[in-house]
């Protein structure tokens, strides 16, 4: 029987510290490895250099009951956990370097009976990949350990109780490294553990995030039409969910995040022909920052013909969703580069989940709002929610944390008509 008494798990980032801090938790030694030396430094101290509810606490805890630790090199262990980057390389391709970057460094480490994760996002056959890899440069090892993939499903914000409670998929190169596997899973799951072979489980990470960048996609384009339509889209939404099998998502300035931004290009890359809706999904959702843009652009230009004087301008959120610290990806980012490229000092930069930021002086929130002219809604963060709404104010929302923009616009347009509609009838 194995036992899984020691876990190396190579990546500390968004997912694998959580991860690696909830497999101490349930008792089992963890040694983590991360090539960022601050990262080290920080969880040997107990303490996280990200923003994740609950796991600064969990860090400190099992790092105080020294179930974890951090190391700059790999450690020898009875599983090994991958959780490193896959970025892109050229025309949106997978780079998996990281991957078999951080297998060669595990491969002299590995003995008989070791398990090896994949929890990487990875293209379709890149666990086959790695286990040609291993048993090319160990031979003797080849059928003696179990190699397996298995993706994280979780949310920023709430990665803690997503990681042990939602259901995971879970694909071996064989039947034995499967069950392997979900035994390991097990110690610290909650969630249903659904097995299948590695390919599968490659698809089936791609497959999810795409299905959520389509739907996210439709929604960011109704928006564009209901402007254009003149229709207030969050009223328009709202109402069309009434129906019992419609649930439209709400619209942003784009998709950001190292998984929806993402993992698309996984597939279309792959299968460019085949891929029809979700490559052009993607295009939809990075159009939408591009619209942004043009739309920001225009209000600071209107404002200063109709006012005689340049606009202040607070660029509220950066981060790629709400409530977190993450600007992987960031549709948010890209606005804000792109609009104050010629005249950085017209715009306030606000990010209540960062304290600084090496192109973008970060402004406090209330005191952006107080200062400008034209606040720029780019994140429903719950801190600009708390703000009160004024009319002396150009408020552009494009994620929904007003919703009255629109309304007001809709408000005199329907006036104007009422007046044009008026003038006719006196002139009949």
């Amino acid at each position: 029987m194995n036992k899984f008494e020691v876990v190396t798990t190579i990546g500390l980032g968004y997912i694998g510290l959580p991860t690696a801090s909830l497999i101490a938790r349930s008792g089992i030694r963890v040694q983590g490895v991360d090539v960022n030396p601050k990262v080290v430094e920080a969880v040997n101290l107990g303490e996280i250099i990200i923003v994740e509810p609950e796991l600064d606490d969990l860090v400190h805890q099992v790092v105080e009951d020294n179930l974890l630790s951090a190391h700059l090199e790999v450690q020898e262990a009875d599983v090994f956990t991958i959780a490193v980057p896959t970025p892109f390389k050229g025309n949106h391709e997978p780079d998996i370097s990281y991957v078999l970057n951080a297998t060669n460094a595990a491969i002299p480490l590995l003995k008989e009976g070791d398990l090896f994760i994949i929890e990487s996002t990875s293209p379709v056959g890149t666990t086959e990949k790695v286990r040609d890899l291993i048993y090319s440069k160990r031979p003797e090892l080849e059928n003696k350990l179990f190699i397996a993939y298995c993706p994280e499903r979780v949310l920023p914000g709430n990665i803690i109780y997503e990681l042990e409670h939602n259901d995971r998929v879970i694909g071996g190169i064989d039947e034995e490294s499967t069950e392997m596997a979900c035994k390991f899973f097990r110690c610290f799951v909650r969630g249903e553990l659904h097995k299948t072979n590695s390919r599968t489980a490659e698809m089936c990470k791609l497959v999810e995030n795409s299905s959520r960048d389509v739907q996210i996609a439709f929604a960011n384009e109704l928006s564009i039409i209901c402007e254009k339509a003149n229709i207030n889209v969050w009223e328009l939404i709202e109402l069309a969910n009434k129906h019992p099998r419609v649930n439209i998502l709400t619209p942003g300035c784009g998709v950001g995040g190292h998984c929806i931004a993402v993992d698309p290009y996984f597939i279309v890359s792959e299968y460019p022909l085949e891929s029809q809706i979700i490559g052009k999904a993607r295009e939809i959702n990075n159009y939408k920052a591009f619209w942004c843009v043009e739309k920001i652009k225009n209000a600071q230009l209107q404002f200063q013909i109709e006012r005689g004087y340049a606009p202040k301008i607070a660029i509220m959120g950066l981060a790629f969703k709400p409530n977190i610290d993450d600007l992987r990806e960031s549709p948010a980012m890209y606005i804000a580069s792109k609009v104050a490229q010629s005249k950085k000092e017209d715009f306030l930069f606000v990010e209540p989940n960062i304290d600084e930021h090496d192109d973008f002086k970060i402004s406090d929130f209330q005191l952006a709002f107080d200062m400008a002219d034209l606040i720029v809604y780019l994140v429903a963060h719950n801190e600009f929610k708390t703000l009160t709404y004024s009319d002396e104010k150009v408020i552009l929302d494009f994620c929904g944390v007003t919703n009255r923009q629109k309304r007001i616009d809709n408000r005199i347009s329907v006036e104007v008509l009422k007046a044009k509609q008026d003038k006719k009838n006196g002139l009949q």
